[in-house]
């Protein structure tokens, strides 16, 4: 009768939802549930849900707490202590008699409103009692009062209660471990369970709209999310409006699901303009005004773009007048100081009034595997591709990303990345305003000396970079400029080990480095504060399968192949007519080959050996470049390296390093790289001012083997 009553104010006061409850008659009789802990309600809610009577396994300090006084007649407790190992073998007995445990892994409440701490101890009952893993999501439940976040997350008194219940599974450890090695094994298996379960029970089948109405819902209309030089923050109700403003006047001249040019520069004016083409079913280009009008005009063909929006005050100030005329050429500019001149009082009185109704008018019809946006890829190789992005799949490599890390809403996020840039659109712009943390926008990233400054004005909490801007701004910060950095994430090139150095010294922070490619919308791996190994990107995030392709000549690694809900919906080719070519691999539709190759250890961490296109066939052996240009990062450390490979007569190919240490000598190269083979170390030196890098920071190669061959 208590149960049923509970269960009954619940249902009213959270209008409590449980999915997959047909998974917990699934389970068998010996059950070990394991739950996400993000309030007080946790233990009542599951008490109060769950079709049998559930022995709750509890930290033994946590039992004594005058707060779970009401609710020991609700359940049975099992007093457990995480740190006894006695405690951990009298559960497994308990297990053994084929009853249902629950058991909270983090062992606490989350502070975090992410996931914490999980304790091996959890994995190894799993392991040892031979039970079947239920695993339950508790969503909704961190924004009431019960929770740990108050001062970090909007509260609310009545927030909707989900609870979800996935298909029940086994935790096997591997069977030659043993010991404290099986115990680590299975306690890492139960973490990456848990990060999928919080994943999987994340919204990422509706549009980015539909996922911005949602987040002002969560984190309130006045939270600020955007600002950038002109320093006017937006709120969410000042972003939607502005969306829903701009969106009314593009859609006058545009047509729906057509390809729209974007040539603007990092701003929340840009950020309305993309939001209001995808609000009204436009998909924008993120045009690279990096390579020129040549390389601008090839992407509109790649992609059939006809209009591209850009401002006259930026080109005046980033010097595109002559690019800008040789692509009007092309394709229809439009000016946004000329589109302003075209909306009235009456569209803006109506555009604020749209933005406060339309949670009550807005249709979710629009199909989330639709495509959200074409990015293009670098270039850095040879011509670039135009890679389709749907909403789904942004959507999903955020909550693949927030599954490993925690962000909450007090983070500011300096983006300082372009936005034709996949880390810059996806992760430096879009991750922030979904997930109600605010974002400030800075034009450019070569400011080397004013981006530091700028952390430090906006108290930065979360950076993302490059190598190449990271080890800039590292010499030219002032040692408190990043006092407030909470988070700094290096990808796109490796991050080499003087720029770890340089900032572990001299601010005390460890870059996290990672792993991506445009194709992945853009994360794939990533090390994280509680999974972290120096030297590689990180472990895959959650749900991306993978395969490794043997390479000849290569051991002890594969060419990466992935599958995964935020791999890209396909390519539009330079040759293609604007059609789509789905993504594939030789492991079937879906799969998508990196071109990497890379090693992964028995604990899931990444090592990138090189690309694929970054390796030398020598005399019949494959060298990888990537190495041989650490060889000369370790020989000359304040000097800047690239290699690349020209064709030999005699060996098939040649190594040549292009460095700007004057005085480098092959001798000198030879005798750093001490038990080294000789076929790992270039034949010529070539020297150079500057080693020439793209918007994004990546080292030109396509330019430096142009250079190299005149």
């Amino acid at each position: 009768m208590l149960k049923k009553s509970l269960r009954t104010l619940l249902k009213i006061l959270y209008r409590v939802e449980v999915i997959g409850l047909e998974n917990y008659y699934k389970a068998g009789n010996r059950v070990l549930i394991i739950s996400n802990h993000c309030s007080f309600l946790d233990p009542p809610l599951l008490a109060a849900f769950l079709p049998d009577e559930i022995t709750f396994a509890i930290n033994t300090h946590i039992a004594q707490q005058w707060w779970m006084k009401p609710f020991l007649n609700l359940a049975t407790f099992f007093p457990v202590d995480p740190t006894h190992p006695m405690s951990l073998k009298n559960l497994i007995h308990y297990l053994q008699h084929d009853t249902k445990v629950l058991i909270f892994p983090e062992g606490r409440i989350s502070t975090t409103g992410s996931l914490m701490k999980i304790y091996d101890g959890t994995g190894m009952v799993a392991d040892k009692s031979d039970a079947m893993i239920l695993p339950i999501q508790i969503t909704g439940a961190k924004y009431t009062p019960f929770s740990k976040l108050r001062g970090i997350v909007r509260l609310r008194w009545f927030p909707k209660i989900t609870l979800t219940i996935f298909p029940p599974t086994h935790i096997h450890a591997q069977k030659e471990l043993t010991g404290k090695n099986r115990r680590k094994s299975s306690g890492h298996i139960l973490a990456d369970l848990m990060a999928e379960m919080q994943f999987i029970a994340s919204p990422t089948r509706e549009t980015i709209f539909a996922s911005l109405l949602n987040a002002r819902h969560i984190h309130g209309a006045k939270h600020l999310v955007a600002e950038d030089l002109e320093r006017q923050p937006l709120s969410y109700d000042a972003l939607i409006t502005h969306t829903l403003i701009i969106g009314n006047a593009l859609k006058k001249i545009t047509q729906p699901n057509e390809n729209v040019g974007v040539l603007l520069p990092n701003s929340s004016k840009t950020l309305c303009v993309v939001l209001g083409l995808q609000q009204q079913q436009r998909v924008p280009a993120m045009l690279n005004f990096s390579t020129g009008a040549v390389g601008m005009i090839s992407a509109c063909k790649t992609a059939q773009v006809k209009t591209v929006l850009t401002s006259r005050k930026f080109v005046e100030l980033a010097k595109l007048q002559n690019d800008a005329m040789l692509l009007s050429e092309t394709v229809e500019l439009i000016y946004l100081e000329d589109l302003a001149q075209t909306i009235s009082l009456t569209d803006k009185l109506r555009g604020a009034i749209a933005s406060k109704t339309v949670t009550f008018w807005h249709k979710n019809d629009v199909n989330p595997d639709s495509a959200a946006v074409i990015l293009f890829t670098s270039g850095s190789e040879g011509t670039p591709k135009g890679v389709v992005l749907s909403h789904t799949n942004i959507l999903s490599n955020h909550q693949q990303v927030s599954a490993r890390i925690d962000f909450n809403p007090n983070d500011v996020i300096l983006n300082f990345l372009p936005m034709f840039h996949s880390f810059g659109f996806t992760i430096g712009t879009l991750l922030p305003v979904l997930n109600g943390m605010k974002t400030f926008f800075y034009p450019t990233p070569l400011h080397f000396s004013i981006i530091p400054e700028m952390a430090y004005e906006t108290n930065a909490t979360i950076m993302f970079g490059t190598n190449t801007f990271l080890a800039a701004y590292g010499k030219k910060a002032h040692p408190y400029d990043f006092y407030n950095l909470r988070y700094v994430v290096a990808g796109a090139e490796k991050l080499q080990d003087n720029t770890r150095e340089l900032w572990s010294e001299k601010f005390g922070i460890r870059i996290l480095e990672g792993y991506g490619a445009t194709e992945t919308a853009p994360v794939a791996a990533v090390n994280t504060p509680m999974d972290y190994k120096v030297g590689t990107v990180g472990r895959l995030l959650p749900r991306l399968e993978y395969r490794l392709e043997s390479v000849e000549g290569i051991e002890d690694a594969g060419r990466l192949h992935l599958r995964g809900a935020n791999v890209m919906l396909g390519y539009l080719l330079a040759d293609g007519a604007g059609q789509l070519q789905p993504t594939e691999s030789i492991y079937g539709k879906g799969w998508y080959d990196t071109g990497d190759i890379v090693h992964i250890d028995d604990d899931g961490f990444l090592y990138i050996r090189g690309r694929s296109k970054r390796f030398a066939k020598i005399g019949g052996e494959m060298v990888s470049l990537t190495f041989v240009e650490q060889l000369a990062m370790q020989a000359w450390e304040k000097a800047h390296h690239a290699v690349i490979s020209l064709p030999d007569a005699k060996k098939g190919e040649q190594i040549i390093l292009i460095t700007t240490q004057k005085d480098a000598t092959l001798h000198e190269l030879a005798k750093k790289s001490e038990g080294v083979a000789a076929i790992n170390l270039p034949k010529k030196i070539l020297f150079i001012d500057a080693i020439p890098v793209m918007a994004t920071g990546k080292t030109d190669y396509v330019a430096l083997t142009k250079w190299a061959t005149t």
